[in-house]
């Protein structure tokens, strides 16, 4: 019989939620920051793209490693030494003093992300025995890390403007602070004791599997797919098979592969990915259209997106609820479907209907909330307590990758898009034409020069790509949604003794 959690228990949650908000906050708190950064450190724009995408990359990349790290020394004292180096680096990233060190800032901020990421998710598997108890604590966690995205615009925005834009980063300070102070007294640890060596050689080729996957990604978002980035996406899955099949053969694997063999386990690893995917394109894209076709400020634009936040902490909180009585199978379908009514929201709207784009985005984000609670609860329950780190680190990496495919396919659709209709007027230079053409960008910073109805319709066409890319989103939506309804029917509701496959 799970044991039922108690004040502790709950409170832990509620210190865990602090680095959990921070890292959702620092993936986003650089859009408002970024202009400030720029004006002062002048960087190039190659330089640019890492300092955007280092955080990321590194985060990603070390995942499963710092995962499986937390079973063999302990997942409080992962969380601990984790949290202790995030706040030195985000010190060390406020005041960086030129772009080199900041791009290696961004990327050790990641690394000390990555230890954070799990080491808070398999905590909360180790606290919360209970699988009805389990599940709202998840939603909560995923809330959280909603909570830390949304708040980023408005929060850089305020710190920007009334300091300087390191002050975005010295949050982690009072955090740290916090969560060190409390860790002993309100966390458990846990480590697995029949776990053997860090095996390095896994380490080095989860790294040589992830890392090139992701920057290929990237790289084809920002500057388009040539033969450099396909022989890195190789390269990566290469590395990817070579790694599965070391695993297979070690007695303490780095990864246990043999989770695979769940369904419920890869089932929702999938619905995870593909409804990320759509998530982070959105996101992009709605973040650009408040911006760009709607002339708001970022800190406005950050503002605007609240509603939507509100809608993500309903469904993950509400989801796991509704799922005591309900199948979760079915309950994720069934905001699955809300999604795809919001994606056709954004497939139909044009300039002037920022309602309406954020009304869609609110129905896009009800669903990731069901599928950030009740998905990674399937992961975290598929997992037997000793390999919980290791299955979380999973769900998270699936969950980065998805993102980053999210932004680079549905912005590289909506990029092709306009590229491929904006047309310049016959009468204006050739490097005019080209600047008009390129991007939405480069034309609204032409207007003035150009006739307003040419920057007008370079909106209009852009709304068009987000159309074209919402569509896109909504189709792989009803694909997941499916899996849900077909793959996870056999998954009874949360605390049914009869159920854990």
């Amino acid at each position: 019989m799970s044991a039922v959690a108690t004040r502790r228990e709950w409170a832990g949650l509620g210190l865990l939620a602090l680095p959990t908000a921070l890292l959702g906050l620092d993936l986003t708190v650089l859009y408002l920051a970024f202009p400030s950064m720029a004006e002062a450190l002048n960087p190039s724009a190659t330089q640019t793209l890492w300092i955007m995408d280092a955080y990321g990359f590194f985060v990603g990349g070390f995942l499963i490693t710092m995962g499986t790290l937390g079973d063999r020394i302990g997942r409080r004292r992962l969380l601990v030494i984790g949290m202790a180096a995030f706040a030195a680096v985000s010190v060390f990233t406020a005041f960086a003093p030129n772009v080199e060190l900041l791009i290696l800032a961004r990327a050790l901020l990641g690394v000390a992300g990555a230890t954070l990421m799990p080491s808070t998710l398999s905590l909360i598997s180790a606290m919360f025995t209970d699988v009805r108890q389990r599940a709202v604590a998840i939603g909560i966690w995923a809330m959280m890390f909603a909570l830390g995205m949304a708040a980023g615009p408005i929060v850089g925005g305020a710190l920007v403007g009334t300091f300087w834009w390191g002050a975005a980063f010295l949050l982690a300070v009072p955090v740290a602070v916090v969560v060190l102070a409390g860790a002993r007294a309100l966390l458990p640890e846990y480590a697995d004791p029949g776990a053997g060596r860090l095996d390095l050689v896994s380490v080095a080729l989860s790294l040589a599997a992830i890392l090139p996957v992701i920057y290929a990604i990237k790289h084809a978002a920002a500057h388009g797919a040539d033969l450099g980035t396909v022989l890195l996406a190789a390269l990566g899955v290469l590395a990817g098979v070579i790694f599965v099949r070391r695993q297979r053969g070690l007695a303490s694997p780095l990864l246990d592969v043999t989770l695979f063999t769940s369904r419920a386990y890869s089932v929702a690893l999938a619905v995870l990915l593909i409804g990320l995917v759509g998530v982070g394109g959105s996101m992009y894209l709605v973040t650009q259209y408040l911006q760009l076709v709607e002339g708001l400020t970022p800190f406005a634009a950050g503002l605007w997106m609240g509603p939507p936040a509100l809608a993500m902490f309903a469904a993950a909180i509400g989801a796991p609820l509704v799922a005591r009585r309900v199948r979760p199978g079915l309950v994720m379908a069934g905001t699955l479907g809300l999604s795809v009514i919001g994606y056709a929201l954004l497939a139909s709207a044009g300039p002037g209907d920022a309602v309406l784009v954020v009304a869609g985005f609110a129905f896009i984000y009800l669903g990731l909330g069901a599928i950030a609670a009740l998905g990674t609860d399937m992961v975290v329950g598929a997992a037997p307590a000793s390999k919980s780190g290791s299955a979380v680190a999973m769900s998270e990496t699936v969950q980065e990758l998805g993102i980053a495919v999210g932004v680079a396919v549905l912005g590289s659709l909506t990029t092709a898009l306009y590229t491929a209709r904006m047309v310049a007027p016959a009468d204006v230079a050739p490097e005019v034409a080209a600047r008009l053409t390129d991007s939405l960008p480069g034309a609204l910073s032409l207007a003035g020069h150009v006739p307003g109805q040419v920057v007008e319709d370079a909106r209009q066409v852009f709304a068009d790509g987000v159309n074209l890319a919402a569509a896109v989103a909504g189709a792989a939506i009803v694909v997941a949604a499916v899996l849900c309804l077909t793959a996870l029917r056999h998954v009874r509701p949360l605390g049914d003794e009869t159920e854990r496959p």
